[in-house]
């Protein structure tokens, strides 16, 4: 399997709303970070699904690298210093 894009370099801090569901984008393909719009259709990756607990402001990983998808857990300040896959 390839690696996703990166998105963004930082995460996307965005306010859910309890039992609402949200596909994140694990591709970094979207056009609507970091929501998934189905730019990964015939690649490897597939949306994660997120329902939200409680209304709520949620870290969203945009580097696409975090252990804890779609939550962001920090990959980010190691992966935006890695080549992307264009730069290769």
């Amino acid at each position: 399997m390839g690696k996703p894009v990166i998105a963004s370099a930082t995460p996307y801090p965005l306010e859910v709303r309890a039992g609402q569901t949200y596909l994140w984008c694990a591709c970094g393909l979207s056009k609507d970070q970091p929501f998934c719009d189905g730019s990964h259709k015939d690649g490897p990756f597939q949306p994660v699904r997120y329902q939200a607990p409680t209304d709520k402001i949620v870290f969203f990983c945009g580097c696409k690298h975090t252990a804890s998808a779609p939550v962001c857990d920090g990959q980010h300040t190691q992966a935006a210093s890695q080549p992307k896959e264009s730069d290769a």
